[in-house]
């Protein structure tokens, strides 16, 4: 039934222009509008809400939004070149840009938004 319906992301926030910097500034989704609920960001067609939440907040301790890309090795370079820091795991393996590669091949890097929020990249084999 929603197999072929466009999804809607979420991600809680705590200082909406922090946030705002970063997903337009330094990921540059595009912005749409703050409803004053939630700031509306569009990710390549997907709607993305930023959503404002009250004290106190913690953010999820695993990954809350990620983006499936074709090189990720260039993409990680790019976001580091934007002031991104990605993240260091001590339980598995990531080579000097913090990719680690899963043994199907799959490789994921994570980063931190303003909020402490985990998000990822993603390159998957067919």
């Amino acid at each position: 039934m929603l197999g072929s319906i466009n999804i809607v992301a979420f991600v809680p926030t705590k200082d909406s222009e922090k946030a705002r910097a970063f997903y337009e500034g330094v990921l540059g989704l595009r912005f749409v509008k703050d409803d004053g609920f939630a700031m509306v960001l569009d990710a390549n067609g997907i709607m993305v809400r930023v959503a404002k939440v009250p004290p106190p907040f913690r953010p999820a301790q695993f990954t809350i939004l990620g983006w499936q890309v074709t090189d990720i090795e260039q993409l990680v370079k790019g976001l580091q070149k934007n002031g991104v820091h990605f993240e260091r795991f001590g339980f598995f393996e990531q080579d000097e840009l913090g990719i680690w590669t899963a043994p199907t091949g799959d490789k994921v890097a994570w980063f931190k938004d303003p909020d402490g929020n985990i998000l990822s990249v993603s390159q998957h084999v067919a």
